[in-house]
């Protein structure tokens, strides 16, 4: 190669350093060709045929595109398990059919309404669903670790999640709330007012308990009902305190 075709290719090389969107040539030197055949092959999968991978020093960089949220946290799971991975960079965005956030709210609070029906925690549960830009928010308390592992589950398969923020609290394990939430409940959903609640199986009045503390939510037909649930659930022994933030429907919620 002449003097003037080194300079040249020396050029390119040193322009390809130089510019922001040509990575390829600056992480060479570092590539791990093991570590990236083995993600590839944890990756290979129709659901990640819009992943990209690129591996530096044992870490991992994901980018590209996936359909659901769930697609998205499963990548990184898989890469986490590959040998050799020091650290995972994970910019894969979610792109599925556009829904506005209303929408996306009404659609993930009816279904963390029934999800845990069967389970016999439906009335232990209270779970707060808010979307912003597609970005969900969960808050409330959960009966147990699977009610909440369930609930984030349902939430990352539904499309136009492009990101969830955990505030999902589980109530500690106590021999005396268990007791006290089966007391409550028979009271409760035992009074001739409130029975009609008991049918429907999402449970609209939701009982919490944490340390004898009591918090009713959910939704009723009237105020009357309201404060009879909040009534009741005072007169059971052991309670130490009643929040009703029980809603009436076709109200505003209190702020």
């Amino acid at each position: 190669m002449t003097r003037k075709r080194c300079l040249q290719a020396a050029g390119i090389v040193l322009l390809g350093l130089m510019l922001p969107g040509v990575t390829r040539i600056s992480m060479a030197q570092g590539a791990d060709p093991g570590i990236d055949a083995a993600v590839h092959k944890a990756l290979d999968n129709k659901r990640f045929g819009k992943v990209s991978i690129g591996v530096h020093d044992g870490n991992v960089v994901l980018t590209g595109s996936v359909g659901l949220y769930a697609d998205k946290e499963d990548a990184y799971t898989r890469t986490r398990h590959v040998k050799g991975v020091k650290g995972i960079d994970n910019e894969i965005e979610v792109v599925s059919p556009p829904i506005s956030d209303v929408a996306l709210r009404d659609k993930l609070a009816k279904a963390l309404s029934y999800y845990t029906v069967g389970y016999g925690t439906t009335m232990f549960t209270s779970i707060d669903v808010g979307v912003q830009n597609g970005v969900v928010t969960l808050g409330g308390t959960v009966y147990w670790p699977p009610d909440k592992n369930s609930a984030l589950g349902i939430v990352a398969d539904t499309p136009g999640v492009k990101d969830i923020v955990d505030n999902i609290q589980v109530a500690p394990v106590s021999e005396m709330d268990d007791q006290l939430r089966l007391r409550l409940a028979r009271v409760i959903y035992g009074t001739p007012q409130l029975q009609k609640y008991a049918i429907d199986p999402a449970k609209p009045i939701r009982i919490i308990v944490v340390n004898g503390n009591v918090t009713l939510t959910g939704m009723v037909d009237s105020k009357a009902d309201r404060e009879i649930a909040g009534l009741r659930a005072n007169s059971v022994p052991g309670v130490f305190k009643v929040v009703n933030d029980i809603q009436v429907a076709g109200e505003q919620p209190a702020k």
